[in-house]
């Protein structure tokens, strides 16, 4: 007996995503707090206390002044990079405390 009515799991999945965007936005972000360890490396992901975002904000607390001023200076080239890897547009600014 064959299927008529067989669909790719990427599209059901494309079909969840778009009847649910607030879903789809808190996925995106949670890949950009995942980014943050692979991109920047296990010694600012040490060094890094609190890590969440908020309303489009990427928030960090850092314990090093050096390595603070270091993203400070880098936020907007982070900012792209983390977008990047989430394939959406999920950090409109980085705020380093």
């Amino acid at each position: 007996m064959k299927r008529s009515n067989v669909k790719h799991i990427s599209e059901l999945l494309q079909g969840f995503y778009d009847e649910n965007p607030e879903l789809r936005q808190k996925l995106m972000e949670a890949r950009v707090l995942r980014a943050w360890g692979e991109v920047l490396g296990p010694a600012t992901v040490r060094a890094t206390r609190n890590l969440y975002v908020k309303n489009g904000v990427l928030y960090a607390s850092v314990n090093s002044s050096v390595l603070r001023n270091e993203l400070w200076l880098n936020r907007e080239r982070l900012k792209k990079i983390l977008n990047e890897y989430a394939g959406m547009d999920v950090v409109r600014d980085v705020i380093i405390r």
